[in-house]
């Protein structure tokens, strides 16, 4: 059975929607691995790559705050507090992918938040995390030491194959006489 990252990121987004909401009422009772296993086995059958599904659990729970301190600068309009739970809790996300996730490219992980954001989200939520996620990702790139290539030696060209040359005419003799 192939991986179906997709729906684990769903299961990731419902795990985390839940733990936010239950935090903000304050219930005592929250247990974040137990709603994850709980979610996990509902969809058992249609996934195969658990270890994916728990890492970002964790990674984006454990990290959330530092998350969102990353996030607030590329959105100063939008208090993090502000944005709209679905909307933050994509954008945490893909950018903890986009931050941990080595093996899964920058433009799946942006593609993957955008369709999440159509799914769960608001009108303009997949356009918002698309900008946001970008952003995120262009001033990565723009950071990372920029790679000189090396100039290499001039290569000494091959000597040129020609054809064989004629011999040399034999000197002209001067005109006139010839004795």
């Amino acid at each position: 059975m192939a991986s179906n990252r997709h729906l684990g990121r769903i299961i990731v987004l419902q795990t985390l929607y839940e733990q936010e909401l239950r935090n903000e009422a304050d219930d005592k009772d929250f247990d974040l691995e137990e709603v994850m296993a709980r979610n996990l086995e509902r969809y058992q059958a249609m996934i195969d790559d658990v270890d994916f599904i728990k890492q970002l659990v964790r990674g984006v729970s454990t990290q959330s705050a530092d998350l969102d301190k990353r996030l607030q600068p590329v959105a100063p309009d939008w208090p993090i507090d502000q944005i709209a739970r679905m909307d933050r809790l994509v954008l945490r996300i893909g950018l903890y992918e986009l931050e941990n996730e080595a093996d899964v490219p920058p433009k799946v992980v942006i593609n993957e938040a955008v369709e999440l954001a159509k799914a769960f989200g608001g009108d303009n939520s997949s356009k918002f995390v698309n900008g946001v996620l970008g952003t995120l990702y262009r001033q990565t790139e723009e950071a990372k030491p920029k790679k000189t290539a090396k100039k290499a030696a001039p290569k000494k060209a091959a000597p040129k194959k020609t054809a064989a040359k004629p011999a040399k005419p034999a000197a002209k003799k001067p005109r006139g006489k010839q004795s």
